[in-house]
């Protein structure tokens, strides 16, 4: 892992960018830690079961997205080099969006929940954003699910709700809420 200057880290958990050799190493790992997030009821666009090839093909575009340089992905790996989470910044590529970019796919393992993972990951996907330039960040979640909590309290916004917009394991079509957060040099939560 290429450690990030700011030295992102929580307990014994550092987190860092993963290269694309990182990735397609962990490939199996990453699509076990997405299985992990889409079995415990996780909104991240995947509905159970997940099985391996679907997951799979998810991180190979990423690791793709990587490689082209419209993602950034960073994970979160326990003293023993166990990857336990995941944070992406999708990066807008339209002149007109060159300062913005999406926050996607932050997952936690379930056994590493409740320690402060989810919140480093936050800040240090905010610090990457900032050391590229991007200065308006957004992202959704299913509203009323826990991570939104943890958005609001490193300063996002909620921008509003769109009823009925993504389809839950249970065949229900769930309300997703969308979140925003203007970042400035030197800004902190």
């Amino acid at each position: 892992m290429i450690p990030d200057t700011r030295g992102w880290t929580v307990g014994r958990v550092a987190i860092g960018l993963l290269t694309v050799e990182e990735a397609v190493r962990d490939l199996r790992v990453l699509t076990v830690l997405l299985r992990d997030a889409v079995d415990s009821g996780a909104s991240v666009g995947f509905l159970p079961p997940l099985g391996d090839a679907e997951g799979e093909a998810y991180w190979r575009s990423v690791v793709e997205a990587v490689r082209e340089g419209s993602c950034v992905l960073l994970g979160a790996r326990e003293a023993d080099g166990t990857l336990v989470g995941t944070a992406q910044l999708l990066l807008a590529t339209r002149p007109n969006g060159s300062h913005r970019a999406e926050v996607a796919k932050v997952i936690v393992h379930t056994k590493a929940r409740r320690r402060g993972i989810g919140r480093a990951l936050m800040l240090a996907i905010e610090d990457r954003a900032r050391r590229l330039g991007r200065t308006t960040l957004v992202l959704d979640t299913r509203r009323g699910d826990p991570s939104e909590g943890l958005y609001t309290s490193v300063g996002y916004t909620l921008a509003g709700v769109i009823p009925r917009y993504a389809r839950s394991a249970n065949g229900a079509r769930d309300a997703s809420a969308f979140y925003y957060r203007l970042l400035t040099e030197g800004d902190q939560p």
